[in-house]
């Protein structure tokens, strides 16, 4: 059961991370238009910069960073100061990757949380970016697909820290 867990849970966050990734492919093709757009306003052609290109850019990074949070947990890439793990017994290092892998996964409950109530007050409010006019709801709701694999995948990262504890394999 463990095996099966762990392979959806790491497809998931191996399928967010591919979205990411194509969210910032797209964000960098739709800059390079924009970019050479610009060279064509003074040809005065009917060719330009993409409007709002820097609202939609602000949505996409939003998604993508939160697209990419469940890799990096999965993976154990999060920031850590190992100075003194070489001198701390291996049951305290387990014992304390248990303890931050329940702490990110409070973190990142808690942040989900927030996000889908800012994106309710976002959506009932009407709010939308000053250039393209896009609704600053649909930004939240980008980053809330990630933050819900974050959550998920921090979940099963304190399964797998606390197996690690009680002798099993990860």
């Amino acid at each position: 059961m463990y095996q099966s867990l762990q392979s959806a849970v790491e497809k998931l966050a191996r399928w967010l991370a591919w979205a990411g990734g194509a969210v910032l492919l797209f964000l960098t093709l739709l800059t390079c238009i924009s970019i050479a757009g610009r060279a064509f306003v003074s040809l005065n052609i009917g060719l330009g910069p993409i409007r709002g290109i820097y609202d939609i850019t602000e949505i996409g990074m939003a998604a993508a960073i939160f697209a990419f949070l469940p890799w990096a947990q999965l993976k154990e890439a999060h920031a850590r100061v190992d100075l003194f793990q070489w001198a701390i017994p291996n049951g305290m290092n387990g014992a304390l990757d248990l303890l931050f892998n329940l702490a990110m996964t409070l973190v990142a409950a808690i942040g989900t949380w927030r996000l889908y109530l800012g994106m309710l007050d976002k959506q009932s409010y009407g709010e939308t970016t000053l250039i393209a006019q896009i609704p600053v709801w649909i930004g939240y709701a980008g980053g809330l697909i990630g933050a819900v694999g974050f959550v998920i995948v921090a979940a099963f990262c304190v399964l797998r820290s606390g197996r690690r504890l009680m002798g099993y394999p990860a």
